[in-house]
């Protein structure tokens, strides 16, 4: 049991990994594409910035590890279907360039394998729930469903109107002079946008380390470890100390390894961008992302810098935007929960299926 469950750790960190690189883009695409960095530039740039990030704050992580799902049923081989299962789809989507959501396919996962746990028990799948000391609503409705339609609403409002203001305000401005200016400026926006991916994305994998080990602990998996494994028992959900810095590492050796494909999709088939297009839409992203961040909101940091970038094109002219690559990220999107849940759970059914 204590080897499974070491097991497991890599495999979510190997997920981390991916997202590191899977998510890249979100940070990077807008500055290679309007050549305020160059690639490997705006790579070091961003993983930097992830690396602080994730280090910052645990809200997300909590709610991942002990807000979705009821943990009396999850164990770490049903971790692992879920991981299992993010990292597939996680893959897929790389594969095929499309800007999907990691977190939203780690948390499609864990109710997927969950409910195969439970013997299709719908009600382990915490939907909306109320803490009877403090009348805070958390759980899958609150926390993931409605932001994720909220979230790129949000997005390509506050993105065309922030982008709308500055063209007000720079009309009269020469171009050179407006990317001088703002080339400078997207350099620092950039980096506020990958510090809040790491604030967001990073707290995912360690909400569900955390996870794995309080499960471990009360199987008695820990039972007898060997002193220099001692770290690893936790009577009690937490995120320590250890686990912060690993993820926060392990994200940021994600970020340097660039993801190319994503990149391609966001920074240049998407929408023609300037440097001052991507200020805002990047400036409009790490916004919403550091606000959901401290309400402990696990957002799809892909749909934000997506829907801001849709924002900020939209105000040349609608038909700036590529809508028909749109299409496709909004199927992405749409797709990623319910995918990655039936992946799990058939993943966990034959799991069960092999065991005693």
């Amino acid at each position: 049991m204590l080897l499974l469950t070491l097991f497991v750790i890599v495999v979510a960190l190997v997920f981390e990994y991916i997202n590191g690189f899977h998510d890249t883009a979100n940070s990077i695409a807008t500055t290679v594409s309007t050549k305020v960095l160059t690639p490997r530039q705006a790579i070091l740039w961003a993983a930097g910035f992830n690396l602080v990030g994730a280090l910052w704050g645990t809200a997300v992580a909590t709610t991942i590890g002990k807000g979705m799902v009821d943990t009396g049923f999850v164990t770490t081989q049903v971790i692992f279907s879920a991981l299992l299962a993010a990292i597939v789809w996680n893959l897929l989507t790389w594969w095929l360039g499309l800007p999907s959501s990691s977190s939203h396919a780690l948390v499609g996962g864990l109710c997927g394998s969950t409910l195969a746990n439970a013997g299709g028990k719908w009600s382990v799948i915490h939907w909306a729930v109320t803490d009877p000391v403090t009348h805070k609503v958390s759980g899958l409705w609150p926390k993931v469903v409605m932001p994720m339609f909220i979230s790129p609403v949000v997005g390509i409002l506050v993105g065309f109107l922030l982008m709308a203001l500055l063209t007000m305000l720079i009309k009269r401005w020469r171009p050179r002079i407006i990317n001088a200016i703002f080339g400078k400026l997207q350099i620092v926006s950039a980096g506020v946008m990958g510090f809040s991916h790491g604030t967001n994305d990073a707290q995912k994998t360690m909400g569900i380390i955390a996870l794995i080990l309080f499960s471990a602990t009360k199987t008695d998996a820990f039972a007898h470890l060997p002193a220099c494994l001692q770290f690893l028992y936790t009577p009690e959900f937490k995120i320590a100390t250890w686990i912060k810095v690993a993820c926060a590492l392990t994200m940021c050796a994600g970020t340097a390894a660039g993801g190319w494909r994503i990149i391609r999709t966001l920074g240049h088939k998407m929408v023609r961008l300037q440097p001052v297009h991507g200020f805002a839409a990047e400036s409009t992203a790490a916004g919403i992302i550091l606000f959901a961040s401290h309400w402990g909101i696990p957002l799809s940091t892909t749909h934000v810098i997506s829907s801001a970038i849709m924002g900020v094109g939209a105000t040349k002219r609608l038909s700036a935007v590529k809508w028909g690559i749109v299409g496709r990220m909004v199927w992405a999107w749409v797709l990623t929960i319910p995918v990655t849940a039936l992946l799990a759970y058939w993943t966990q059914r034959a799991l069960l299926g092999f065991g005693p």
